[in-house]
């Protein structure tokens, strides 16, 4: 809609030029503000309890177990276990980090978050692109994985087409509330840590019955490990890379910082902590078991379906039984709806950290204020959701399902991020230690976790040099739409003063396009911004990355 005048002076948008300078604005102190008044006023909304918030990015961090464990055994062999012990390790250093920026700032947005109050506001959009392409990797990658389990269990079942109905019942899920997302992503997870469970009991019962196979591949020469090594480093080379590897059996632990406004107060460190708890125990344990249940060729061989093949031959390893009977087949067919439940829950993870980081950048003007708008329905930001969804169903269309082009956008993203939110936490600490904090993380943890993630990063570009060049494709497309945006200040500016000079021939003297968009810079520039703070001046404000008052 075109505005008539300028709400700033009142003025035609021709004649408007409020859009150059809206002015200096006024400054208040108010302290006679009553608190009930304040309650009364604030919009009644169900906040998420632990085990509800937990559910949300449990279900992305522990279904790694269906992958990662075949992954570090890939690269570090029988030292698969001792690299997801690191991994946890570099995990709980990641907890009082995590912990610290929350309690400090306790906003949407994650590492964008931090980075707003620390750095530059362009420096935080580009670390929200990459925590954006997360997302949307993870949404594809984990549906499309999880519709490649139920066309084992369906034969004939089309893999895209069910992914995309996949992601939009998800879609649907979120528009109806997080309160109803989070029921049914806390079902999804007890059901899996069940299954967990079960299998680790297996798994033990199986290592107790007969331990040949584990002692066998404990002595298996290196250089006839899946991924050969030689020479006198060989050991640390193959630790570092199961390490790399590894790393990506943490995704997910980031996606609570960006929904930590829909929790109760208190409740986001127990997320972190039930995260890592889940992780230092499931994913160490499981890699542990699968060498006691399949020797090393067939573990890189079943890689797709680990766990399942575990389930299966350990009931055989147990109970005696043949390879075709009733038990084994309904123990691998119990753990592959499993992986289709929980890999469907990472779906609904993404939806819900993509809607907080989203609805935070659009109040912070990175994104399109329509993204805001919310249904009379529910009260939810349905934009944020449906563009999420037609945006993942285009990737999935375009790459025709081939999930490994986007392997590559997933690790590199997730691992940029956690770097990005290291490097956050010291700026805070440096520019903003007068923030209240309920928890603190050492300098030294800090620097220690950084290094870690850095050298997964690295390690993971040595591993596959290809996912730099996709990533980068990925990457720069996503920076370009958010760029739009970002300058559309800018870019709004550059079109007036075109079409003002376009207008001035005498066949376009009667278009309105010069109307238009000065309308729309209107929209933009001319608009009331309160900045509220409970202490403090003027001048301190300015520390904030520049804050400017108007009124």
């Amino acid at each position: 809609m075109v505005a008539e005048v300028c709400g700033c002076c009142g003025k035609p948008p021709g004649e408007c030029t409020c859009w150059e300078f809206p002015g200096w604005g006024t400054v208040e102190n108010i302290v006679d503000i009553s608190i009930d008044a304040v309650e009364s006023s604030q919009e009644k909304t169900a906040r998420l309890g632990t085990w509800r918030a937990t559910a949300i990015c449990g279900n992305d961090i522990t279904s790694s177990c269906l992958y990662v464990s075949a992954l570090a055994a890939l690269y570090a062999g029988p030292l698969a276990p001792l690299a997801l012990l690191l991994v946890a390790g570099v995990l709980y250093l990641f907890r009082g980090i995590y912990a610290e920026v929350g309690s400090a700032l306790p906003l949407n947005g994650g590492a964008y978050n931090v980075l707003l109050n620390t750095t530059t506001k362009g420096r935080a959009a580009l670390a929200a692109c990459l925590t954006l392409l997360s997302y949307i990797a993870t949404a594809v990658i984990s549906g499309t994985e999880a519709m490649s389990y139920a066309a084992e269990l369906f034969t004939g079942l089309n893999v895209i087409w069910a992914t995309v109905v996949l992601l939009g019942a998800f879609a649907l899920l979120n528009i109806l509330g997080i309160s109803d997302s989070a029921t049914v992503a806390l079902a999804i997870f007890i059901f899996h840590l069940f299954t967990l469970t079960v299998l680790m009991l297996i798994g033990v019962a199986a290592l107790v019955s007969d331990s040949t196979v584990f002692v066998d591949n404990l002595t298996t020469p290196i250089h006839q490990w899946p991924t050969p090594r030689f020479g006198s480093f060989a050991v640390p080379v193959a630790l570092f890379f199961g390490f790399s590897a590894a790393m990506l059996g943490i995704s997910g632990f980031e996606s609570s910082a960006n929904y930590i406004e829909e929790q109760q107060p208190g409740v986001f460190p127990k997320t972190l902590r039930n995260m890592w708890i889940a992780v230092a125990i499931f994913n160490p344990a499981i890699s542990f078991l699968s060498f006691a249940l399949l020797p090393m060729g067939d573990i890189a061989t079943h890689k797709e379906a680990l766990l399942s093949e575990m389930g299966s031959r350990g009931v055989i390893s147990v109970g005696g039984l043949a390879s075709d009977a009733l038990l084994p087949w309904f123990v691998a067919g119990w753990i592959s709806v499993d992986a289709v439940v929980v890999l469907s829950g990472a779906v609904l993870t993404s939806y819900v950290g993509v809607t907080g980081l989203v609805r935070r950048m659009s109040m912070d003007l990175c994104l399109p204020q329509f993204l805001l708008q919310t249904n009379q329905w529910r009260g939810t930001n349905h934009w944020i959701v449906v563009s999420f969804f037609l945006l993942c169903c285009s990737i999935l269309l375009i790459t025709s399902g081939r999930i490994e082009m986007l392997a590559g956008v997933y690790t590199l993203s997730f691992l940029a991020v956690m770097a990005l939110f290291a490097v956050g936490n010291l700026l805070l600490k440096r520019k903003h230690p007068e923030l209240s904090r309920s928890s603190r993380a050492s300098t030294t943890a800090i620097v220690v976790a950084l290094v870690g993630v850095s050298a997964a990063l690295v390690g993971n570009v040595f591993l596959d040099p290809e996912y730099v060049r996709v990533f980068a494709v990925y990457f720069f497309a996503t920076v370009a739409l958010v760029a739009v945006a970002f300058f559309r200040s800018k870019l709004l500016t550059w079109g007036l003063r075109t079409s003002a000079a376009l207008c001035r021939l005498p066949v376009l003297r009667q278009s309105k396009v010069q109307t238009l968009i000065a309308s729309l810079l209107q929209e933009v520039q001319c608009r009331s911004i309160i900045f509220v703070a409970s202490e403090g001046t003027v001048d301190d404000l300015a520390s904030w990355g520049g804050v400017r008052i108007v009124a």
